[in-house]
């Protein structure tokens, strides 16, 4: 059998997209990097269904909670992912979960088989991108916790932070970050 999907999985919005005031950050052509560009208004203050969303799991090491190693954790998964036969999509999500010692890492894989290595989280989840310094990390996931708790009756089952830029492109792009609040079928 084919180690290749037999049809497309994409990320399906399950509500509409709420009007944005600010404006979006400008791309930015003359750095070369690989960074994610996402159109904001599918992704922030936006649910999405992740009942088919299928995901590769690893970890790394933190200290205090900050991760080492994050920006070698990407061709770490894709290498893994490339010997398990997994199809790995383009501009796939690479999220970084919470703990101080050790922080989960999930790289969005795509699979039409069952596979020991592939987690697939199910349920939904309710996204926001903001530029978020490194100062501002722990206030803005604190924000989206207690918005979603909020939005949904409870907090989430899981919280995963998804930077969208490198050291290149960072401070050019306001360092874009999707804080991704998720939760799990009932």
């Amino acid at each position: 059998m084919s180690s290749r999907p037999s049809k497309k999985r994409r990320r399906v919005r399950v509500d509409a997209p709420p009007k944005r005031a600010e404006t979006p950050v400008e791309d930015v052509d003359v750095f070369e990097c690989d960074c994610p560009r996402l159109e904001l208004d599918d992704w922030h203050e936006v649910e999405s269904d992740w009942s088919d969303i299928q995901f590769l799991k690893s970890a790394v090491t933190a200290l205090a909670g900050v991760p080492i190693g994050y920006a070698r954790i990407r061709d770490k998964l894709a290498g893994e992912a490339a010997g398990l036969g997994l199809t790995v999509p383009e501009s796939p999500m690479l999220l970084l979960g919470e703990g101080r010692l050790r922080r989960p890492v999930l790289l969005e894989v795509e699979t039409d088989r069952d596979d020991a290595n592939v987690v697939r989280p199910g349920g939904f989840a309710w996204s926001r991108v903001l530029p978020a310094s490194f100062g501002q990390m722990k206030a803005l996931a604190a924000e989206t916790r207690n918005l979603a708790a909020a939005r949904y009756g409870r907090p989430p089952d899981d919280f995963w932070i998804w930077y969208l830029t490198c050291a290149v492109c960072s401070q050019a792009r306001n360092w874009e970050t999707m804080f991704v609040a998720h939760y799990r079928d009932a």
